[in-house]
């Protein structure tokens, strides 16, 4: 008997990304929920034995209230998407649709402001040692 240890990650990763692709396809041309607008699938996590899917989506508009009519929106028509996709992919068994928002663009883009923030005080404070030492250095002088 062969044995599959190998190619089985491999396999996942890319049931995964078909996953991603399908659902992306079947979101912007499929779902007609006014909830549902314009939004990004970043990542699709599949359980090893295919029982659940979680999938991680960005959207421009990161307000609560937009996350959360969103997140609705996606939960209504997980039964259809679920439905069209197995009808596009044939595995032996078909994920149960998890909707997750993802933080981490928004989280990047803040950290970012934080580090540039920090770094334009950095050379304020440099600007203002460099100044005090050249007129301390001429004092003495």
């Amino acid at each position: 008997m062969a044995k599959h240890s190998k190619s089985i990650p491999a396999r996942g990763l890319r049931v995964a990304d078909q996953i991603q692709k399908d659902l992306s396809e079947l979101i912007a041309f499929e779902v007609k929920d006014p909830r549902v607008g314009m939004l990004t699938l970043a990542e699709v996590q599949l359980t090893p034995d295919y029982a659940h899917a979680k999938i991680y989506f960005t959207m421009l508009k990161d307000d609560p209230e937009t996350v959360k009519n969103t997140l609705a929106g996606l939960h209504a028509a997980a039964g259809y998407l679920r439905n069209q996709l197995g009808k596009r992919l044939h595995i032996h068994t078909l994920p149960q649709l998890h909707f997750v928002h993802d933080t981490s663009a928004s989280r990047g883009i803040a950290m970012s402001a934080l580090i540039d923030k920090a770094n334009a005080t950095r050379a304020a404070d440099y600007e203002e040692d460099s100044a005090d030492g050249a007129t301390g250095s001429e004092t003495k002088e």
